[in-house]
């Protein structure tokens, strides 16, 4: 087995150009575009950002709501964005404190805002220990 150690890739044809291919082989994808390109781990209960990737700042706008600025901008406003939320630390999540969702999307190519809510008749606005957002796209 072969070892390559690098601190950088370039692109034969395009700098930011580089082509892996799949474990089965048959098929190639653009290694940037399927990297995740900002991700905020994010304490409502302590207003502290215990994790992140991109992330200039963060704005706790009002009960289970925040602005995530990016270091560096996307390239278009529709980008891919998903989240996870619970109201302790993941690891000692149970059945009956797991009622939680988010919505999160990209409100500029600046920034994505995020809503965190417990499940209930009204969906109340929740802030919570635990909240995580991943974004993938093209940055500027």
């Amino acid at each position: 087995m072969s070892e390559i150690i690098t601190n950088k890739l370039t692109g034969k044809t395009a700098a930011g150009n580089v082509t892996i291919t799949s474990e089965g082989g048959s098929a190639t994808m653009q290694l940037q575009n399927g990297l995740v390109k900002s991700y905020l781990v994010y304490d409502f209960t302590d207003d502290t950002t215990s994790d992140s990737s991109n992330i200039s700042s963060v704005t706790d706008r009002a009960t289970g709501s925040l602005y995530g600025t990016y270091t560096n901008n996307m390239s278009i406003l529709r980008y891919a964005t998903t989240c996870a939320v619970s109201p302790v630390d993941p690891g000692t999540m149970t059945t009956s404190n797991s009622n939680r969702y988010g919505i999160v999307s990209g409100d500029t190519t600046a920034r994505f805002s995020a809503n965190y809510y417990q499940v209930t008749t009204s969906n109340d606005p929740q802030d919570d220990e635990y909240t995580a957002t991943l974004v993938v796209g093209d940055l500027a």
